[in-house]
């Protein structure tokens, strides 16, 4: 597992969120749930205007071996989706924390980002 930046924050269900600090996160799946998926083949991205509601699904990632669905982290609107994906979802796997985000959200209640679990809580929460 890489280390990452401190300002990752982690859902129970494997997505990441980096707070931007401007309001807005970006968010996408851990290399973790990217290793257990193998390799990706297609990713559904939201639109942009879509509303999230933290805990509900708002894409899908589908692998060689399963489609899982991605789950938003936080509340608030996507302000951006990553294009790229589209044409080369393979990026998640090569690159879970940086190129392979999935969507950017403009945060409804920043105060969600407070159930989140840092790095070292996620990383435990793998071996329980």
């Amino acid at each position: 597992m890489s280390s990452v930046e401190s300002n990752y924050k982690f859902a129970t269900t494997h997505e990441w969120v980096k707070d931007n600090g401007d309001g807005t996160v970006t968010v996408g799946i851990s290399e973790h749930a990217q290793g257990l998926l193998g390799d990706v083949v297609f990713v559904e991205l939201p639109e942009e205007g879509d509303v999230t509601v933290a805990t509900e699904n708002f894409s899908l990632v589908e692998s060689v071996k399963a489609a899982s669905d991605v789950y938003a982290p936080v509340s608030g609107v996507i302000i951006a989706v990553n294009e790229a994906l589209d044409d080369s979802p393979e990026i998640v796997n090569d690159s879970p924390f940086e190129d392979g985000w999935i969507a950017k959200i403009k945060l409804e209640n920043p105060q969600e980002l407070e159930s989140l679990m840092n790095f070292d809580s996620y990383v435990a929460s793998l071996d329980s």
